[in-house]
């Protein structure tokens, strides 16, 4: 059975929109660095930008993810078996650079030359045989709108932010810089994420924020879309473990991250008997299972018996958040020998 349980649409629609794409072409010419928040303010290259799927002779299944760089600039990473996820093989892929010269795409690898047509791709050996084609494909994490347990508290469903510290709303959307005000121990968080386009930046300057548990341990937001999945990269647990593998989708794609925490124990004494333990899905995938976290991570604060806010950084990217809700699932404990015993999940 597949991993990820997640539904493909054709992007039929998009090179159909021509008036789209006259008028945002001279962005390149202007030399503009763009940073998009919604599909009226992208540059031509989004639209060639995303994931694509298809058989490659020589190679088998081929899952293909294309970034946009700026200035008509692409570069891709290609995975043998299918996309992250939905069976790509991590240890199986190559990376290709190139450019839009005359409204055509052409990437180029040792292997490979793809050229882009509309939402397909015509793959070709470096002698121009054909070897195949890739179809651009779409989508969805499975939990995705996930509605919240009847034993949950919704914590911002668009219009009410209460239950957050200096928030701010924009078109139905939590915006970063904000803090959980009630604070939590063990718990469930599902909450659903948007980055924005950035084709000009780079690095940790591209789509940039981050889940703070307990202010202790950061879950990295970042636009890690086609990179490699490191320890500063989307889904992993910043600067200290990479995700199992990289699940990030294109930006201006809602995303989704569902993490259940369970806080360090401490004796009698402020001495921490027992690490805190985290397993994060993002859209949908296990990238960490049943971690155990021996510190903080990056620029958290130090680690403590009492629990701290979950915190949305501000990085200074406009992300933005919805659907977001926890399912507290702190139990008493009698005595601090049971502190010991974990529950399985």
């Amino acid at each position: 059975m597949e991993r990820l349980m997640v539904r493909y649409f054709f992007a039929l629609l998009v090179f159909a929109l021509v008036g789209t794409w006259i008028a945002v072409a001279d962005v390149h010419a202007q030399g503009n660095k763009v940073v998009a928040t919604d599909l009226t303010q992208v540059d031509a290259d989004y639209y060639l930008m995303g994931e694509y799927v298809g058989y490659v002779d020589g190679f088998g299944e081929m899952g293909l993810q294309v970034v946009a760089e700026g200035d008509g600039q692409f570069a891709a990473r290609a995975y043998r078996g299918g996309l992250p996820g939905n069976g790509g093989d991590k240890n199986h892929q190559f990376t290709l650079k190139g450019k839009v010269d005359k409204e055509v795409l052409r990437l180029e690898s040792e292997r490979f030359v793809i050229t882009f047509e509309g939402v397909n791709a015509e793959v070709a050996g470096q002698s121009d045989e054909d070897r195949g084609n890739l179809r651009k494909m779409v989508r969805r994490s499975r939990t995705l709108g996930r509605r919240p347990p009847r034993n949950a508290r919704v914590l911002f469903d668009g219009k009410d932010a209460s239950s957050f510290k200096n928030a701010r709303i924009k078109n139905g959307l939590l915006q970063i810089g904000t803090e959980i005000i009630p604070t939590y121990r063990d718990y469930q968080l599902h909450l659903e994420f948007l980055l924005p386009y950035m084709p000009y930046a780079r690095s940790q300057g591209r789509a940039n924020s981050g889940v703070y548990l307990q202010s202790r341990y950061e879950v990295q937001i970042l636009d890690s879309f086609g990179l490699e999945g490191k320890f500063n990269e989307c889904g992993a647990l910043y600067r200290y473990i990479p995700p199992d593998q990289n699940m990030a989708f294109p930006p201006l794609t809602w995303q989704t991250y569902d993490i259940t925490f369970q806080a360090p124990r401490y004796n009698r004494a402020g001495e921490k008997i027992c690490d805190a333990r985290i397993t994060v899905l993002h859209n949908g995938v296990p990238v960490h299972s049943r971690r155990d976290l021996e510190r903080k991570t990056g620029a958290g604060k130090p680690e403590g018996p009492i629990p701290l806010p979950i915190k949305l950084q501000d990085h200074g990217n406009p992300v933005q958040f919805r659907n977001i809700w926890i399912v507290d699932q702190t139990r008493r404990e009698a005595t601090p020998r049971n502190w010991l015993t974990r529950p399985i999940w």
